[in-house]
């Protein structure tokens, strides 16, 4: 998979190197030039296929919107991880709060309803196996 993503990678850099070319000849233009531009374009539009053969490649990769809003923004989107995984943790913390909260009610719950039903409970307990503090 990497060695795809590799592939895309260059066949942009060289597309880019070969649009920045462009640029310097077209912004200093002279009649004796083109040839040079004519070879450019070429290059360009076979880049450009290039370019087209690697994303049938990565046809089934799909990227989050909040990712190019990253790049739109000027940001690494490296970040939009990095945020994701941050969100995540924090989201994982609250969970696991709330499941010792309940963990704990349970046992405090079954622990009163054993002092108050103490018959009823023992049965519970036999049916499914509760370990209940005393």
């Amino acid at each position: 998979m990497a060695e795809r993503f590799d592939n895309l990678e260059e066949h942009l850099e060289k597309f880019i190197e070969n649009i920045r070319q462009l640029g310097i000849i077209v912004s200093d233009f002279q009649p004796s030039s083109q040839a040079g531009l004519n070879q450019k374009l070429n290059f360009m539009i076979s880049g450009l296929q290039d370019i087209e053969k690697c994303r049938q490649q990565l046809h089934e990769i799909n990227v989050p919107l909040e990712v190019f809003e990253y790049i739109d923004q000027g940001r690494n989107p490296q970040l939009y991880t990095k945020e994701c995984l941050e969100r995540a943790l924090a989201r994982n913390e609250q969970v696991k709060g709330k499941i010792d909260t309940m963990t704990k009610f349970k046992s405090l719950l079954i622990s009163e309803l054993s002092k108050v039903f103490p018959e009823e409970m023992s049965n519970y307990k036999a049916i499914h196996g509760e370990d209940a503090p005393s």
